[in-house]
């Protein structure tokens, strides 16, 4: 089933026509760099009532896993004992590694990509070396350890899908059109 099937379904309903238009463009254009969802939307655990997940050429594998889209209803969530209150969004998440590679890319980035590298938020206060999560980097001639949770847009803009889609493009690109060659 196609993804514009699957968010017809009733269970979402509570995601606005702007969200659903985004997600849907967001998977037309993602698609370019050899990524794709795998043709169903999955529990979204403590981050989302759903999730849509992409990786590359569509098929799950944490390896492949460039980012992921949640779908989140109002509610309250329990996570590690800890109580989440969500309202009606849904929240783009991306995931990176090996970030001083693609400094020069950060820097020069629009503002609202640079955004989540630069500002406070997510910044690591209780994580120790051999967090698995923790993201080093340095930018600006300042080092930053962040949690790797922070790299996501809450309802992210359509107009804005081209600057999401360029980072991803920046850090998945080569990895997409390597698998597209062995494929010719």
């Amino acid at each position: 089933m196609g993804l514009e099937e699957l968010l017809k379904e009733e269970r979402f309903n509570f995601v606005s026509k702007e969200n659903k238009t985004f997600i849907l463009e967001f998977t037309k254009q993602i698609k370019q760099l050899g990524y794709d969802f795998d043709g169903s939307i999955g529990t979204g655990f403590e981050r989302g009532n759903y999730q849509i997940i992409y990786s590359l050429n569509g098929i799950k594998g944490s390896r492949s896993i460039c980012c992921r889209i949640f779908l989140r209803d109002d509610g309250v969530f329990i996570s590690f004992g800890k109580e989440l209150k969500f309202t009606k969004s849904i929240v783009l998440r991306l995931y990176f590694s090996n970030i001083n590679k693609h400094i020069k890319y950060i820097e020069n980035a629009p503002i609202n990509i640079k955004e989540l590298f630069i500002n406070n938020s997510g910044l690591c206060k209780y994580c120790t070396e051999q967090c698995y999560k923790r993201k080093t980097y340095t930018i600006n001639g300042m080092e930053i350890a962040k949690c790797a949770d922070v790299f996501e847009f809450i309802n992210p803009k359509t107009k804005e899908i081209k600057d999401y889609i360029g980072i991803l493009n920046e850090f998945y690109g080569k990895k997409g059109s390597k698998k597209k060659e062995n494929k010719k």
